[in-house]
């Protein structure tokens, strides 16, 4: 073969290797999410074994901040053309992303648009009943779904001679069992909550089947008001503040900032996300035991069901069809129930599916670690109201800055439960009629 012959050959296979390369490139898909730490780590190895899973899509997870700092990014980048295929949105965002007009590709067109098999009622109702429209359509995909629980440090209760897998029931006990902790130097502090209006205002007024706000909490329409200065509400915010110059409670921040006070043995409890069950497995150098979250025996209905945190994924207009078939695959293979539970058992997340909760229980996974199934116990509980299905305002986000401003006036001692829960729901309420203004 002359030279010319070889070089015309060996061009031609290079066209050949590179025309066979473009046939099989995989379609990418983008995920912003707002997974850090360990949650982060497994957000990527659920995004690996989903790309061994198949040969068609590459999806990239990539994290963009907090749940603030993704909504922010995702928002600014759809203005800019240059927005992901799926972000991860926090609960209270969900009002927001509604009203975004042209900007969200709801879930269930989604996935009945792909053709692909997909089944609405395998969710469980606790967790899809917050993301749906009012005819009961899936808008978003539940992913980490969470709800509070009542983390619980079981040597500090047997120091102090209480039983360590009897965690308090009511806020009575709650401060009893917290001064014979305290009193025995067990630990030098009784309790302590992250997030605290989701914990402390929103759970709490499900949990005793008192509403948030009018018009079913926002459920109803965009003309609510909030109504979290209830004699409930200024009762149990003024026995925190009272708590707190005894040193039962202790603030420790807006977010999860208080975790280290329960990881260091400081605090003695700790309310917060069934989804920081891993954080406390993988900090906590004590025996820990998880309990449902207190209530008042003196109010009738209570306890009522807890309500749900966390986030679920939105998929965003402006891509091509091949992306968007690979986003309802990714989705299918998401809520399968093997990957479903594996996360469960990892995170404390809330399993979304009933297939997912039943393999969790078949594989004994409950009976290995006590507690962890007391978040689907909690808020099954009883079958929502109006008053615990949720909540669905406008500019949210905002508004839980303002409850915490006032919350942190009031552990400052500078106004009374009272002052600062009228305060929260009147600068709450301005809130809620610009983003009805806006959205009317």
């Amino acid at each position: 073969m002359s030279l010319r012959h070889t070089l015309l050959a060996a061009v031609a296979a290079v066209a050949m290797t590179g025309l066979a390369a473009s046939a099989q490139a995989k379609t990418e898909i983008t995920w912003w999410h707002a997974m850090g730490g360990e949650l982060g780590k497994k957000v990527e190895e659920i995004a690996a074994n989903f790309n061994k899973s198949q040969d068609q899509y590459e999806l990239k997870a990539i994290y963009k901040g907090n749940y603030t700092e993704t909504m922010t990014a995702a928002i600014a980048a759809f203005r800019a053309g240059q927005q992901p295929d799926i972000v991860q949105v926090f609960e209270v965002g969900t009002a927001t992303m509604m009203a975004a007009k042209g900007a969200v590709y709801p879930v269930y067109k989604l996935m009945n648009d792909s053709g692909l098999k997909w089944d609405p009622n395998a969710f469980l109702p606790a967790v899809v009943g917050y993301y749906t429209d009012t005819d009961g359509n899936m808008l978003s995909m539940p992913f980490n779904s969470s709800t509070p629980v009542l983390y619980y440090n079981k040597d500090a209760f047997e120091k102090a001679g209480l039983d360590p897998n009897s965690p308090p029931k009511t806020w009575q006990e709650l401060a009893a069992d917290s001064k014979k902790i305290i009193d025995s130097g067990a630990a030098t502090c009784g309790f302590t909550t992250g997030w605290q209006s989701w914990v402390q205002i929103e759970n709490f007024s499900a949990w005793h089947n008192i509403p948030i706000g009018t018009k079913s909490n926002g459920f109803g329409g965009l003309d609510t008001q909030l109504t979290i200065n209830s004699p409930l509400d200024v009762r149990h915010i003024g026995d925190m503040a009272a708590w707190q110059k005894d040193g039962i409670f202790k603030y420790g921040g807006r977010r999860s900032d208080s975790a280290p006070l329960f990881y260091s043995g400081e605090c003695a409890m700790y309310m917060n996300s069934s989804g920081s069950y891993a954080g406390v497995k993988g900090n906590a150098k004590f025996a820990f035991g998880v309990g449902m979250l207190p209530y008042y025996d003196d109010v009738k209905g209570a306890p009522q069901n807890s309500i749900i945190g966390g986030a679920t994924l939105w998929v965003l207009q402006g891509h091509d069809k091949a992306e968007y078939k690979g986003v309802a695959a990714f989705f299918n293979y998401l809520s399968s129930p093997e990957v479903q539970a594996d996360w469960h058992q990892f995170s404390g997340y809330l399993p979304i599916t009933q297939a997912a909760y039943e393999l969790t229980k078949k594989q004994g996974f409950y009976e290995k670690n006590p507690g962890t199934d007391v978040a689907v116990k909690q808020i099954t509980l009883n079958k929502p109201t109006e008053n615990s299905k949720g909540l669905r305002f406008g500019n949210f986000v905002q508004i839980r800055d303002i409850i915490n401003e006032e919350l942190e006036n009031i552990w400052a001692g500078k106004k009374s439960a009272k002052q600062g829960l009228d305060d929260a729901v009147k600068r709450g309420n301005e809130l809620l009629r610009q983003f009805e203004a806006d959205n009317s």
